[in-house]
């Protein structure tokens, strides 16, 4: 089995700066992309940020200039770096990942449970 679990939210005011972690554990054969998209209540999912095993990285419009995503390939860990933080980019952010098990060796899709991200104007 594969997990993703996520850390590093919470409040913080407008301006302000967060770190979120995405670590990836189980059986892992190798990862390839890894991400972030996040979940605002009544909105779609949007896409946030994502990094390929050669770092290799791309953003969504809206987050643009403000957010570093990066990755320690070693320890199967994402990070993203939040600066200039606004009240829209409140919601539930989300990892993840596509990840090669040795049980199966395949690439699949994995997703976790997410972290709060409130920020108060």
């Amino acid at each position: 089995q594969v997990q993703l679990v996520e850390s590093g939210g919470g409040l913080v005011q407008a301006g302000g700066s967060l770190r979120l972690s995405c670590v990836a554990s189980g059986m892992i054969y190798a990862t390839n992309f890894m991400g972030w998209y996040r979940q605002a209540p009544g909105k779609q999912r949007e896409f946030i940020a994502s990094i390929t095993s050669d770092g290799v990285t791309n953003y969504g419009d809206s987050v643009k200039g403000r957010f570093t995503i990066s990755r320690d390939s070693s320890k199967n860990t994402m990070f993203l770096q939040m600066n200039s933080l606004k009240p829209d980019d409140t919601a539930v952010y989300l990892c993840n990942a596509e990840i090669v098990s040795p049980l199966h060796m395949v690439p699949m899709d994995y997703w976790g449970q997410g972290t709060q991200i409130t920020v108060s104007s």
